[in-house]
């Protein structure tokens, strides 16, 4: 008689038991579902169209952000160079895939603004497909302010990478920015060369001093060209265009 109370109360506890058991094994898949239900894989979107790629992420519940656009001859024009997250990855919905779109083989003749106006430079690189990237300012007597210095890539660049071109403009102020884009010295007296560089801190590098032929005079059709000033700098590197800062050697070739 004793006996079966304690049997039913071992059966009563061991029900008890698998209840919770269950309760919290349910618990703990709908938690999982809440925490991972949404979760999609990224797929590859690589050679698709941007319209396409949007198409495919919207309906996995992604964000699709042209972030760049570069030239390519190998993905044709308005198809996806790159992504991130990389394909196969593993991202909540609402997540933002980042790409580049390619903008095809370089089409466009990087025109020359060295010497205009930085607004009439803005427009022609405007008119022909290109915008403006990084602008620097420089103090430069030999130039009115707000006259292009140097531009990168140079004009007539071939398999430049970005549709933008960082310009160096001529400034009054005499603070030294960030950076610069390396302005032509060659033909400059070597001091004053070195004089324009050190006033925006920017160090050369001893100076390569080499003979310049003098030109034959009478020598064919063409007519002789000046004799080249002793001092004057023949040629530079980095060279006109260039992305420098205070950091850069520049190395300067000078006529002896």
């Amino acid at each position: 008689m004793n006996g079966r109370p304690v049997v039913n109360f071992v059966q009563a506890s061991s029900l008890v038991m698998l209840l919770v058991a269950v309760a919290l094994l349910s618990a703990l898949t709908t938690m999982h579902f809440v925490i991972h239900g949404a979760e999609v894989q990224v797929p590859t979107l690589k050679g698709m169209t941007v319209a396409e790629a949007r198409s495919q992420t919207a309906g996995l519940g992604l964000n699709l952000d042209v972030d760049n656009r570069y030239y390519s001859s190998e993905v044709a024009a308005g198809h996806i160079l790159t992504q991130s997250p990389m394909p196969g990855a593993v991202v909540r919905q609402e997540w933002k895939v980042r790409v580049a779109e390619s903008l095809g083989p370089q089409s466009v003749d990087v025109p020359d603004t060295v010497g205009k106006d930085e607004r009439v430079a803005e427009l022609e690189l405007r008119r022909v497909g290109l915008g403006v990237g990084a602008t620097a300012q420089l103090s430069w007597p030999r130039a009115a302010e707000g006259i292009v210095l140097a531009q990168d890539p140079p004009a007539k660049a071939q398999g430049i990478e970005r549709p933008s071109i960082n310009l160096l403009v001529a400034s009054a102020d005499e603070e030294a920015p960030d950076g610069y884009v390396m302005p032509d010295l060659t033909g400059l007296m070597a001091q004053t060369a070195q004089a324009e560089l050190t006033k925006v801190g920017i160090q050369s590098a001893p100076l390569k001093l080499v003979d310049e032929p003098i030109e034959s005079i009478g020598s064919g059709d063409a007519p002789p060209k000046p004799p080249v000033r002793p001092g004057a700098v023949l040629s530079q590197i980095p060279a006109p265009g260039s992305r420098v800062d205070q950091t850069t050697l520049v190395k300067l070739t000078v006529a002896k």
